[in-house]
Protein backbone atom coordinates (compact mmCIF):
# COMPACT_ATOMS: atom_id res chain seq x y z
CA UNK A 1 0.00 0.00 0.00
CA UNK A 2 1.71 3.17 -1.21
CA UNK A 3 1.65 5.85 1.64
CA UNK A 4 -0.27 9.00 1.93
CA UNK A 5 2.65 11.51 0.93
CA UNK A 6 0.26 14.25 1.96
CA UNK A 7 0.13 12.96 5.63
CA UNK A 8 3.47 11.84 6.19
CA UNK A 9 4.33 15.62 4.84
CA UNK A 10 1.77 17.10 7.40
CA UNK A 11 3.00 15.23 10.23
CA UNK A 12 6.63 15.91 9.41
CA UNK A 13 5.83 19.54 9.15
CA UNK A 14 3.73 18.96 12.69
CA UNK A 15 7.01 17.61 14.04
CA UNK A 16 8.78 20.23 13.22
CA UNK A 17 6.54 22.97 14.01
CA UNK A 18 6.16 21.16 17.82
CA UNK A 19 10.23 20.77 18.28
CA UNK A 20 10.96 24.18 17.11
CA UNK A 21 8.23 25.99 19.59
CA UNK A 22 10.01 23.73 22.71
CA UNK A 23 12.86 24.89 21.80
CA UNK A 24 12.07 28.40 21.78
CA UNK A 25 9.82 27.80 25.01
CA UNK A 26 13.04 26.62 26.67
CA UNK A 27 15.18 29.20 25.60
CA UNK A 28 12.70 32.24 26.45
CA UNK A 29 11.10 30.60 29.27
CA UNK A 30 11.74 27.96 30.80
CA UNK A 31 15.53 27.77 30.80
CA UNK A 32 16.05 31.29 32.14
CA UNK A 33 13.56 30.31 35.05
CA UNK A 34 15.87 26.81 35.40
CA UNK A 35 19.06 28.97 35.85
CA UNK A 36 17.36 31.51 38.13
CA UNK A 37 16.12 29.08 40.04
CA UNK A 38 19.85 27.82 40.28
CA UNK A 39 21.35 31.32 41.75
CA UNK A 40 18.76 32.06 44.02
CA UNK A 41 19.36 29.14 45.58
CA UNK A 42 23.06 29.94 46.13
CA UNK A 43 22.00 33.23 47.76
CA UNK A 44 21.79 35.20 44.28
CA UNK A 45 19.62 38.22 44.21
CA UNK A 46 18.43 40.06 40.73
CA UNK A 47 14.99 40.97 39.64
CA UNK A 48 12.44 38.53 38.54
CA UNK A 49 13.06 37.83 35.06
CA UNK A 50 10.33 38.81 32.55
CA UNK A 51 9.70 37.49 29.40
CA UNK A 52 12.33 37.92 26.71
CA UNK A 53 13.73 41.19 27.34
CA UNK A 54 14.53 40.42 31.45
CA UNK A 55 15.84 43.94 32.73
CA UNK A 56 17.68 45.09 29.16
CA UNK A 57 14.40 47.35 28.55
CA UNK A 58 14.89 49.43 32.12
CA UNK A 59 18.70 49.28 31.67
CA UNK A 60 18.96 50.64 28.32
CA UNK A 61 16.20 53.47 29.69
CA UNK A 62 18.70 53.81 33.30
CA UNK A 63 21.52 54.52 31.15
CA UNK A 64 20.14 56.86 28.97
CA UNK A 65 18.43 59.05 31.13
CA UNK A 66 22.05 59.05 33.38
CA UNK A 67 23.91 60.08 30.01
CA UNK A 68 21.75 62.87 29.50
CA UNK A 69 22.85 64.59 32.45
CA UNK A 70 26.35 65.83 33.79
CA UNK A 71 28.04 65.49 36.97
CA UNK A 72 30.37 67.91 39.50
CA UNK A 73 33.67 66.63 39.32
CA UNK A 74 34.11 65.89 42.76
CA UNK A 75 31.00 63.25 42.47
CA UNK A 76 32.00 59.58 42.76
CA UNK A 77 31.88 58.36 38.66
CA UNK A 78 31.16 54.97 39.23
CA UNK A 79 26.89 55.36 39.27
CA UNK A 80 27.40 57.24 36.35
CA UNK A 81 28.90 55.18 34.52
CA UNK A 82 27.31 51.66 34.78
CA UNK A 83 24.28 53.33 36.25
CA UNK A 84 22.32 50.16 36.19
CA UNK A 85 24.62 48.60 37.63
CA UNK A 86 25.11 50.08 40.87
CA UNK A 87 20.89 50.57 40.99
CA UNK A 88 20.96 46.50 41.34
CA UNK A 89 23.63 46.89 44.07
CA UNK A 90 22.09 49.14 45.65
CA UNK A 91 18.86 47.12 45.37
CA UNK A 92 20.36 43.34 46.09
CA UNK A 93 23.93 44.42 46.97
CA UNK A 94 26.87 43.08 45.46
CA UNK A 95 25.90 39.11 45.60
CA UNK A 96 23.35 40.47 42.52
CA UNK A 97 22.91 39.30 38.91
CA UNK A 98 21.10 41.32 35.52
CA UNK A 99 18.87 39.60 32.50
CA UNK A 100 20.37 40.17 29.62
CA UNK A 101 17.31 39.31 27.75
CA UNK A 102 16.83 35.61 28.66
CA UNK A 103 20.34 35.18 29.95
CA UNK A 104 21.33 36.30 33.83
CA UNK A 105 24.67 38.03 34.33
CA UNK A 106 26.16 38.03 37.45
CA UNK A 107 28.12 41.05 38.47
CA UNK A 108 31.55 39.91 39.81
CA UNK A 109 33.89 42.86 41.56
CA UNK A 110 35.90 40.50 43.29
CA UNK A 111 39.54 40.85 42.30
CA UNK A 112 40.60 37.34 42.40
CA UNK A 113 37.20 36.22 41.17
CA UNK A 114 37.80 38.74 37.88
CA UNK A 115 41.78 37.19 37.91
CA UNK A 116 40.14 33.49 37.75
CA UNK A 117 38.03 34.28 34.87
CA UNK A 118 40.24 36.58 32.93
CA UNK A 119 43.13 33.76 32.92
CA UNK A 120 41.25 30.91 32.33
CA UNK A 121 39.54 32.04 28.81
CA UNK A 122 38.99 27.96 27.56
CA UNK A 123 36.58 27.86 29.97
CA UNK A 124 34.66 32.01 30.23
CA UNK A 125 34.09 33.26 26.65
CA UNK A 126 32.81 36.04 25.65
CA UNK A 127 29.19 35.81 25.49
CA UNK A 128 27.54 34.87 21.97
CA UNK A 129 25.62 38.17 22.03
CA UNK A 130 28.39 40.00 22.45
CA UNK A 131 30.78 38.38 20.16
CA UNK A 132 28.60 38.83 17.27
CA UNK A 133 27.64 42.40 17.99
CA UNK A 134 31.59 42.74 18.64
CA UNK A 135 32.52 41.05 15.06
CA UNK A 136 30.10 43.55 13.13
CA UNK A 137 31.96 46.61 14.70
CA UNK A 138 35.70 45.27 14.93
CA UNK A 139 36.13 41.53 14.58
CA UNK A 140 39.83 40.04 15.07
CA UNK A 141 41.26 37.92 17.33
CA UNK A 142 39.78 39.52 20.51
CA UNK A 143 36.44 37.10 19.14
CA UNK A 144 38.28 34.27 18.53
CA UNK A 145 38.87 31.62 20.39
CA UNK A 146 40.98 28.16 21.21
CA UNK A 147 43.68 26.99 17.94
CA UNK A 148 42.21 30.00 15.58
CA UNK A 149 43.28 32.55 18.62
CA UNK A 150 46.64 31.35 19.38
CA UNK A 151 47.59 30.80 16.06
CA UNK A 152 46.59 34.70 15.48
CA UNK A 153 47.81 35.84 18.35
CA UNK A 154 51.50 34.21 17.41
CA UNK A 155 51.11 35.88 14.03
CA UNK A 156 50.45 39.08 16.09
CA UNK A 157 53.03 39.66 18.51
CA UNK A 158 55.85 40.18 16.38
CA UNK A 159 54.05 43.64 14.96
CA UNK A 160 54.10 44.43 19.11
CA UNK A 161 57.62 43.67 19.78
CA UNK A 162 59.29 46.85 21.38
CA UNK A 163 62.01 47.12 18.32
CA UNK A 164 58.55 47.37 16.39
CA UNK A 165 57.10 50.02 18.40
CA UNK A 166 60.13 52.06 18.64
CA UNK A 167 60.44 52.13 14.85
CA UNK A 168 56.47 53.54 14.60
CA UNK A 169 57.52 56.27 17.55
CA UNK A 170 58.40 59.01 14.78
CA UNK A 171 54.76 58.38 13.07
CA UNK A 172 53.74 59.13 16.17
CA UNK A 173 55.41 62.60 16.68
CA UNK A 174 54.37 63.46 13.04
CA UNK A 175 50.40 63.02 13.94
CA UNK A 176 50.83 64.90 16.94
CA UNK A 177 52.63 68.05 15.40
CA UNK A 178 49.94 68.00 13.05
CA UNK A 179 47.49 68.21 16.01
CA UNK A 180 49.38 70.69 17.82
CA UNK A 181 50.33 73.19 14.92
CA UNK A 182 46.50 73.73 14.45
CA UNK A 183 46.29 74.26 18.13
CA UNK A 184 48.86 76.78 17.93
CA UNK A 185 47.30 78.72 15.17
CA UNK A 186 44.31 78.85 17.34
CA UNK A 187 45.89 80.04 19.30
CA UNK A 188 48.20 82.87 17.63
CA UNK A 189 44.47 83.94 15.93
CA UNK A 190 43.86 85.99 19.34
CA UNK A 191 45.15 88.64 21.43
CA UNK A 192 45.37 86.70 24.86
CA UNK A 193 47.42 83.90 23.72
CA UNK A 194 45.14 81.68 24.49
CA UNK A 195 41.85 80.25 23.44
CA UNK A 196 39.33 77.81 24.22
CA UNK A 197 39.09 74.55 22.30
CA UNK A 198 37.17 71.28 22.60
CA UNK A 199 40.24 68.97 22.44
CA UNK A 200 38.34 65.66 22.26
CA UNK A 201 37.29 65.49 18.39
CA UNK A 202 40.95 66.71 17.94
CA UNK A 203 42.31 63.66 20.33
CA UNK A 204 39.73 61.34 17.88
CA UNK A 205 41.53 62.21 14.71
CA UNK A 206 44.85 62.31 16.09
CA UNK A 207 44.87 58.50 17.29
CA UNK A 208 42.73 57.97 14.18
CA UNK A 209 46.00 59.42 12.32
CA UNK A 210 48.44 57.62 14.45
CA UNK A 211 46.82 54.17 13.70
CA UNK A 212 46.23 55.28 10.04
CA UNK A 213 50.38 56.09 9.64
CA UNK A 214 51.78 53.08 11.98
CA UNK A 215 49.14 50.24 10.51
CA UNK A 216 48.96 51.65 5.96
CA UNK A 217 52.39 53.89 5.84
CA UNK A 218 52.55 54.76 2.61
CA UNK A 219 48.90 53.97 2.30
CA UNK A 220 47.86 56.61 4.73
CA UNK A 221 45.03 58.23 2.86
CA UNK A 222 43.50 55.36 2.60
CA UNK A 223 43.90 54.72 5.97
CA UNK A 224 42.36 57.80 7.05
CA UNK A 225 39.09 57.23 5.16
CA UNK A 226 38.94 53.63 6.94
CA UNK A 227 39.31 55.37 10.43
CA UNK A 228 36.27 57.90 9.67
CA UNK A 229 34.10 55.27 8.23
CA UNK A 230 35.18 52.65 11.46
CA UNK A 231 33.75 55.88 13.78
CA UNK A 232 30.35 56.17 11.95
CA UNK A 233 29.85 52.91 12.54
CA UNK A 234 30.95 52.78 16.17
CA UNK A 235 28.35 55.65 16.53
CA UNK A 236 25.59 52.63 15.80
CA UNK A 237 26.71 50.55 18.99
CA UNK A 238 23.97 51.80 20.93
CA UNK A 239 21.27 50.59 18.23
CA UNK A 240 23.05 47.22 17.77
CA UNK A 241 23.13 46.74 21.36
CA UNK A 242 19.42 47.40 21.74
CA UNK A 243 18.64 44.08 19.46
CA UNK A 244 21.95 41.76 19.96
CA UNK A 245 19.59 38.96 22.26
CA UNK A 246 17.12 38.85 19.02
CA UNK A 247 18.00 35.94 16.97
CA UNK A 248 18.73 36.54 13.32
CA UNK A 249 18.64 40.34 14.26
CA UNK A 250 21.63 41.74 12.05
CA UNK A 251 19.92 40.36 9.01
CA UNK A 252 16.74 42.30 9.71
CA UNK A 253 15.90 45.27 6.78
CA UNK A 254 16.59 47.81 9.52
CA UNK A 255 17.88 51.31 9.01
CA UNK A 256 20.72 50.84 11.35
CA UNK A 257 21.41 47.62 9.94
CA UNK A 258 21.37 48.57 6.36
CA UNK A 259 23.86 51.25 7.12
CA UNK A 260 26.15 48.77 8.87
CA UNK A 261 26.37 47.07 6.25
CA UNK A 262 27.26 49.64 3.75
CA UNK A 263 30.33 50.84 5.81
CA UNK A 264 31.25 47.33 6.16
CA UNK A 265 31.65 47.00 2.32
CA UNK A 266 33.29 50.24 2.03
CA UNK A 267 36.03 49.68 4.54
CA UNK A 268 36.38 46.27 3.57
CA UNK A 269 36.84 47.17 -0.25
CA UNK A 270 39.37 49.99 1.41
CA UNK A 271 41.13 47.06 3.34
CA UNK A 272 40.97 44.83 0.43
CA UNK A 273 42.69 47.01 -1.92
CA UNK A 274 45.70 48.07 0.50
CA UNK A 275 46.08 43.77 1.49
CA UNK A 276 46.28 42.61 -2.34
CA UNK A 277 48.71 45.57 -3.15
CA UNK A 278 50.77 43.91 -0.60
CA UNK A 279 50.34 40.91 -1.73
CA UNK A 280 51.27 41.72 -5.35
CA UNK A 281 54.82 42.89 -4.13
CA UNK A 282 55.23 39.47 -2.49
CA UNK A 283 54.29 37.81 -5.81
CA UNK A 284 56.51 39.98 -7.98
CA UNK A 285 59.66 38.80 -5.33
CA UNK A 286 59.40 42.12 -3.76
CA UNK A 287 60.28 42.11 0.15
CA UNK A 288 57.90 43.33 2.43
CA UNK A 289 58.92 46.85 2.69
CA UNK A 290 58.11 48.99 5.99
CA UNK A 291 57.60 49.10 9.56
CA UNK A 292 54.08 49.86 9.76
CA UNK A 293 51.51 47.05 11.20
CA UNK A 294 50.29 45.14 8.02
CA UNK A 295 53.45 44.93 6.56
CA UNK A 296 54.69 43.27 9.66
CA UNK A 297 51.97 41.26 10.02
CA UNK A 298 52.11 40.01 6.18
CA UNK A 299 55.70 39.24 7.25
CA UNK A 300 54.92 36.94 10.05
CA UNK A 301 52.40 36.17 8.03
CA UNK A 302 54.20 34.67 5.23
CA UNK A 303 56.82 32.98 7.46
CA UNK A 304 53.48 30.47 9.14
CA UNK A 305 52.46 29.61 5.65
CA UNK A 306 55.82 29.06 4.78
CA UNK A 307 56.39 26.78 7.85
CA UNK A 308 52.86 24.26 7.88
CA UNK A 309 50.88 26.66 4.96
CA UNK A 310 48.45 27.36 7.71
CA UNK A 311 48.56 31.55 8.05
CA UNK A 312 46.12 33.71 7.92
CA UNK A 313 43.51 34.15 5.12
CA UNK A 314 43.32 37.39 3.41
CA UNK A 315 39.47 37.35 5.22
CA UNK A 316 41.45 37.46 8.31
CA UNK A 317 44.09 40.04 7.99
CA UNK A 318 41.14 42.35 7.13
CA UNK A 319 39.41 41.56 9.92
CA UNK A 320 43.01 42.35 12.52
CA UNK A 321 42.89 45.36 10.70
CA UNK A 322 39.77 46.14 11.72
CA UNK A 323 40.41 45.48 15.53
CA UNK A 324 43.18 47.54 15.49
CA UNK A 325 41.82 50.18 14.43
CA UNK A 326 39.08 50.03 17.13
CA UNK A 327 41.63 48.52 19.72
CA UNK A 328 44.63 51.46 19.00
CA UNK A 329 42.51 54.22 18.14
CA UNK A 330 39.35 54.17 21.06
CA UNK A 331 41.10 53.03 23.86
CA UNK A 332 44.25 55.46 23.67
CA UNK A 333 41.89 58.44 22.56
CA UNK A 334 40.07 57.82 25.73
CA UNK A 335 43.17 57.39 28.18
CA UNK A 336 44.46 60.85 26.32
CA UNK A 337 41.32 62.97 26.88
CA UNK A 338 40.86 61.88 30.41
CA UNK A 339 44.57 62.34 31.11
CA UNK A 340 44.15 66.25 29.79
CA UNK A 341 40.75 66.48 32.13
CA UNK A 342 42.60 66.11 34.96
CA UNK A 343 45.62 67.48 34.44
CA UNK A 344 43.42 70.62 33.91
CA UNK A 345 42.05 69.92 37.69
CA UNK A 346 45.13 69.14 39.28
CA UNK A 347 47.80 72.61 37.68
CA UNK A 348 50.59 70.99 40.33
CA UNK A 349 51.00 66.96 38.41
CA UNK A 350 50.53 69.44 35.21
CA UNK A 351 53.50 71.51 35.88
CA UNK A 352 55.55 68.44 37.64
CA UNK A 353 55.18 66.74 34.58
CA UNK A 354 55.70 69.60 32.58
CA UNK A 355 59.26 69.91 34.21
CA UNK A 356 60.16 65.98 33.67
CA UNK A 357 59.37 66.36 30.31
CA UNK A 358 61.34 69.28 29.94
CA UNK A 359 64.15 67.69 31.89
CA UNK A 360 64.15 64.91 29.63
CA UNK A 361 63.65 66.22 26.28
CA UNK A 362 63.95 70.30 26.37
CA UNK A 363 62.00 71.28 23.27
CA UNK A 364 63.33 68.48 21.20
CA UNK A 365 60.61 66.18 19.86
CA UNK A 366 60.49 63.18 22.29
CA UNK A 367 62.27 59.74 21.47
CA UNK A 368 61.20 56.54 22.22
CA UNK A 369 64.26 55.98 24.96
CA UNK A 370 63.68 59.28 26.94
CA UNK A 371 59.82 58.39 26.99
CA UNK A 372 60.56 55.52 29.24
CA UNK A 373 62.38 57.74 31.67
CA UNK A 374 59.14 59.69 32.15
CA UNK A 375 58.31 58.60 35.60
CA UNK A 376 55.93 61.14 36.58
CA UNK A 377 53.85 61.30 33.67
CA UNK A 378 53.88 57.07 33.83
CA UNK A 379 52.40 57.34 37.12
CA UNK A 380 49.74 60.16 35.79
CA UNK A 381 48.73 57.64 33.11
CA UNK A 382 48.40 54.90 35.39
CA UNK A 383 46.06 56.86 37.99
CA UNK A 384 44.12 58.24 34.66
CA UNK A 385 43.21 54.58 33.64
CA UNK A 386 42.58 53.28 37.25
CA UNK A 387 40.15 56.27 37.70
CA UNK A 388 38.78 56.42 34.22
CA UNK A 389 39.15 52.46 32.66
CA UNK A 390 38.66 52.75 28.60
CA UNK A 391 36.49 49.58 29.30
CA UNK A 392 34.35 49.70 32.22
CA UNK A 393 33.44 46.48 31.90
CA UNK A 394 33.52 43.01 29.95
CA UNK A 395 31.29 40.11 30.19
CA UNK A 396 32.36 35.91 29.92
CA UNK A 397 30.23 33.08 30.43
CA UNK A 398 31.61 29.45 30.99
CA UNK A 399 31.24 26.90 27.82
CA UNK A 400 30.04 23.96 30.87
CA UNK A 401 29.04 24.41 34.69
CA UNK A 402 31.85 25.12 36.58
CA UNK A 403 32.78 26.63 40.08
CA UNK A 404 34.15 29.73 40.62
CA UNK A 405 35.01 30.70 43.97
CA UNK A 406 32.20 29.21 46.59
CA UNK A 407 29.36 29.81 43.62
CA UNK A 408 28.57 26.99 40.86
CA UNK A 409 27.66 28.20 37.68
CA UNK A 410 25.75 26.65 35.02
CA UNK A 411 26.36 27.43 30.84
CA UNK A 412 23.80 29.69 30.03
CA UNK A 413 24.82 32.01 33.27
CA UNK A 414 27.34 35.18 32.03
CA UNK A 415 29.19 37.27 34.46
CA UNK A 416 29.87 40.64 34.04
CA UNK A 417 33.21 42.19 34.93
CA UNK A 418 32.79 45.54 36.63
CA UNK A 419 36.15 46.84 36.18
CA UNK A 420 35.22 50.47 36.88
CA UNK A 421 33.56 49.24 40.35
CA UNK A 422 37.31 47.30 41.05
CA UNK A 423 39.26 50.21 39.96
CA UNK A 424 37.02 52.53 42.76
CA UNK A 425 36.63 49.85 45.61
CA UNK A 426 38.40 51.01 48.98
CA UNK A 427 39.04 47.75 50.31
CA UNK A 428 41.57 47.65 47.49
CA UNK A 429 42.22 50.63 47.28
CA UNK A 430 42.09 52.71 50.35
CA UNK A 431 39.64 55.03 51.58
CA UNK A 432 41.23 58.24 49.14
CA UNK A 433 40.26 55.55 46.06
CA UNK A 434 37.89 58.38 44.38
CA UNK A 435 41.01 60.79 44.54
CA UNK A 436 43.49 61.52 41.80
CA UNK A 437 47.08 60.47 43.47
CA UNK A 438 49.54 59.50 40.87
CA UNK A 439 51.76 58.98 43.43
CA UNK A 440 50.25 55.66 44.27
CA UNK A 441 51.83 54.08 41.95
CA UNK A 442 55.44 55.98 42.77
CA UNK A 443 56.65 51.89 43.47
CA UNK A 444 55.42 50.61 40.40
CA UNK A 445 51.38 48.94 40.14
CA UNK A 446 52.05 45.73 42.38
CA UNK A 447 52.45 48.29 45.23
CA UNK A 448 49.74 50.39 44.28
CA UNK A 449 46.89 48.84 46.02
CA UNK A 450 46.27 46.14 48.50
CA UNK A 451 45.96 43.82 46.06
CA UNK A 452 47.43 43.91 42.45
CA UNK A 453 44.54 42.34 41.00
CA UNK A 454 42.48 45.37 41.58
CA UNK A 455 44.36 46.64 38.85
CA UNK A 456 43.29 45.44 35.07
CA UNK A 457 42.92 48.66 32.61
CA UNK A 458 44.04 46.12 29.44
CA UNK A 459 42.33 42.73 30.62
CA UNK A 460 44.74 39.76 32.28
CA UNK A 461 45.90 36.59 31.71
CA UNK A 462 46.93 34.73 28.48
CA UNK A 463 44.35 37.55 26.63
CA UNK A 464 45.70 40.58 27.79
CA UNK A 465 45.58 43.67 25.54
CA UNK A 466 48.29 42.89 22.94
CA UNK A 467 48.66 46.60 21.99
CA UNK A 468 48.92 48.16 25.70
CA UNK A 469 52.59 48.93 25.20
CA UNK A 470 51.62 50.67 21.70
CA UNK A 471 49.20 52.38 23.27
CA UNK A 472 51.22 53.60 26.56
CA UNK A 473 54.18 54.81 24.11
CA UNK A 474 51.59 56.70 22.66
CA UNK A 475 50.21 58.33 25.15
CA UNK A 476 53.48 59.24 26.68
CA UNK A 477 54.68 60.62 23.21
CA UNK A 478 51.35 63.12 22.83
CA UNK A 479 51.35 63.89 26.35
CA UNK A 480 54.78 65.15 26.92
CA UNK A 481 54.64 66.89 23.20
CA UNK A 482 51.23 68.98 24.75
CA UNK A 483 53.27 69.90 27.73
CA UNK A 484 55.90 71.30 25.99
CA UNK A 485 53.96 73.62 23.27
CA UNK A 486 50.96 74.43 26.22
CA UNK A 487 49.37 74.93 29.69
CA UNK A 488 46.07 74.01 30.02
CA UNK A 489 42.84 74.11 32.33
CA UNK A 490 39.02 73.45 32.11
CA UNK A 491 37.01 76.28 30.37
CA UNK A 492 34.26 77.48 32.57
CA UNK A 493 31.79 75.65 29.96
CA UNK A 494 33.50 71.96 30.50
CA UNK A 495 30.63 69.80 31.25
CA UNK A 496 32.16 66.44 33.06
CA UNK A 497 30.42 63.57 31.89
CA UNK A 498 32.05 60.06 31.40
CA UNK A 499 29.58 57.86 29.20
CA UNK A 500 30.30 54.32 28.42
CA UNK A 501 29.50 52.52 25.22
CA UNK A 502 32.24 50.08 24.82
CA UNK A 503 34.62 52.58 25.97
CA UNK A 504 34.79 55.51 28.11
CA UNK A 505 34.09 58.51 26.44
CA UNK A 506 33.16 62.29 27.45
CA UNK A 507 29.39 62.81 26.31
CA UNK A 508 30.24 66.78 25.90
CA UNK A 509 33.59 66.80 25.15
CA UNK A 510 36.09 67.97 26.83
CA UNK A 511 36.26 72.31 26.69
CA UNK A 512 39.89 73.43 27.88
CA UNK A 513 41.62 76.96 27.45
CA UNK A 514 45.13 76.03 25.85
CA UNK A 515 47.97 79.02 26.35
CA UNK A 516 51.24 78.09 23.98
CA UNK A 517 54.13 78.05 25.91
CA UNK A 518 56.09 79.49 22.73
CA UNK A 519 54.53 82.15 22.00
CA UNK A 520 57.24 85.22 22.24
CA UNK A 521 56.64 88.35 23.62
CA UNK A 522 55.44 91.13 21.38
CA UNK A 523 57.84 94.16 21.06
CA UNK A 524 56.56 97.34 22.67
CA UNK A 525 55.04 99.57 20.31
Amino acid sequence: MIPNLSLIFTSTLAAVCIASAVKLLNWVWFGPRKLEKILREQGLNGNPYRFVLGDLKELINVTTEEQSRSIALSDDVVPHIIPYYWKIFKKFGSNSFVWFGPWPRLNVTDPELIMEILRKPEVFQKPVTDSVTGKILTGGIVFLEGQKWSLHRKIINPAFHLEKLKKMVPAMGLSCTSMLEKWESMVSCTNEGSCEIDVWPYIEDLTGDVISRTAFGSSYEEGKRIFHLHRDKLELTLNLLKSSFIPGWKYLPTKTNKRVIDISREMRSLLEGIIKKRVEAIEMGEAIVGDDFLGVLMESNSQENGNNNRGMSIEDVIEECKLFYFAGSETTSCLLVWTIVLLCQFQEWQNLARDEVLGVFGNSEPHFEGLNQLKVVTMILLEVLRLYPPVPLMARGPTQTVKLGNLTIPAGVHMTLLIAELHHDPKIWGEDAEEFKPQRFSKGISNAATNSSGFVPFSSGPRICIGQNFAMIEAKMVVAMILQRFSFELSPSYSHSPFSILTLKPKHGAAVILRSLRSQTRPAS
